[in-house]
């Protein structure tokens, strides 16, 4: 199992290119399968978890080919196997993504319950319920969701579907779905992310009729068919906000081109309260920082406010910045797995249910320390950069999900960090 050896305290100086977004390449993968047409799609990142959906998708039989310049062309024109195996999908909860477009396309669909970070409970019951509104007919069966649509239906229908809670996947499900449905579908409390906004713009691409989306109301009207399509992957704003914290940290001056300061405004605005330079330049953003930060507190919400995926990184930034901050989580119940990591590594944190208070220490301590999910594992690589001696980094498997070469961006700049097999 690889581990990451990074030896501290180095500033972070230079420049890098932002990567396409992991969680607008899996879904827009899935999405492909709504046409019997070629797709072509760039900007895609290089990741376990982008592999894996590959993997799916050729073992569904269509055919999936990964050019060295990031660009997937897909054709499933003879897919033929509408089902997601527990085995192909244990590790990636990204799967389920397949249930709404395989479903729209083929009137059946049979996708495992997924697997994927333990970071809390993240039920597929809205997915579930959202396509039964569709008309969907749907069991769980053996560790599987089978869907079909009822006897002599030949597409889902339009409908209105408002979830419990707001959920990106089950918005995207529902995007890809209501595409290819029979009248309009308008879906209330719909998340907002960037990823969203970019899977209707490559739906419309494609030749559905996508109104709102980016917004908590999206209207989607049902086309016959889809037709093949080129589409370039957005950036990725929690890469990009992951160098964020790791420059501001390091007391460095980085370059991240692509990066985009408009899909990370809660986040920006509470580095420049910190203390550090934050600003848009000619093709990304310009990050540098000077002396030591001041923490600050803040609370992960649904966006446009402060995402989960990047609590663990601005808490490393808190745990090494001046005073004392409150962290709290709301949207998973388990993530503050890399709390007792960093206090392995000298950090001074309290941790009373969804609540963490960070207690500035000057300095981190290297260490062996163990990686728990994606976003912990970089948090932990952050701490490591600005350690004094050696940190090593366990379980980098996580990272290798969701981060494209991210110890080689972090050479790139610098920093003094290596694989070991």
């Amino acid at each position: 199992m690889d581990k990451l050896l990074i030896r501290g305290g180095r500033p972070l100086r230079g420049e890098i290119r932002i990567s396409g977004a992991k969680n607008a390449a899996l879904p827009e993968l899935c999405a492909a399968l709504l046409t019997a047409e070629p797709m072509t799609l760039q900007n895609i990142p290089r990741l376990q978890d982008v592999a894996t959906m590959l993997k799916l998708i050729r073992n569904m039989g269509a055919t999936a080919d990964f050019s060295p310049d990031g660009t997937v062309l897909i054709d499933s024109k003879e897919l033929h196997f509408p089902e997601a195996p527990y085995e192909m999908v244990k590790t990636m909860r990204a799967a389920v993504l397949a249930l709404g477009p395989l479903l729209a396309r083929f009137g059946e669909a049979t996708v495992s319950l997924p697997g994927g970070c333990a970071i809390g409970a993240r039920p597929v019951d809205q997915h579930i319920k959202g396509l039964q509104k569709m008309g969907a007919e749907i069991v769980i069966e053996h560790g599987y969701m089978i869907a079909k649509l009822p006897k002599g239906w030949t597409r889902l229908k339009g409908a209105n579907i408002r979830t419990d809670m707001i959920t990106v996947t089950g918005t995207e499900n529902f995007m890809m779905a209501a595409a290819l449905a029979e009248g309009e579908t308008i879906l209330e409390n719909a998340a907002m992310e960037p990823e969203i906004t970019d899977l209707g713009d490559m739906l419309n691409a494609m030749g559905a009729k996508v109104e709102g989306h980016g917004t908590e109301r999206i209207r989607i009207t049902g086309v016959d068919k889809l037709h093949g399509a080129t589409h370039k992957v957005v950036a990725d704003r929690i890469e990009c906000g992951t160098f964020l914290c790791a420059v501001a940290a390091t007391g460095g001056d980085v370059i991240l081109r692509d990066g985009r300061i408009d899909h990370l405004e809660v986040v920006v605005e509470m580095l420049k309260k910190a203390g550090a330079h934050v600003e848009a330049v000619d093709g990304g953003i310009r990050v540098h920082s000077e002396g030591r930060l001041e923490a600050q507190s803040f609370k992960t919400t649904e966006y446009p406010g402060f995402p989960t995926d990047m609590q663990a990184q601005f808490m490393v930034l808190n745990v090494i910045s001046e005073g004392d901050s409150k962290v709290t989580e709301t949207i998973f119940e388990n993530r503050f797995m890399h709390v007792s990591e960093l206090m392995r590594m000298g950090a001074k944190i309290d941790v009373d249910g969804k609540v963490a208070i960070t207690h500035g220490v000057e300095r981190l301590s290297g260490a062996t320390v163990m990686a728990t999910d994606l976003r912990a594992s970089a948090s932990l690589v952050i701490a490591g950069l600005v350690a004094d001696g050696e940190t090593i980094v366990d379980r980098i498997y996580h990272l290798d999900r969701g981060y494209e070469q991210m110890e080689g961006k972090l050479t790139q700049l610098g920093a003094d960090i290596e694989r070991i097999k």
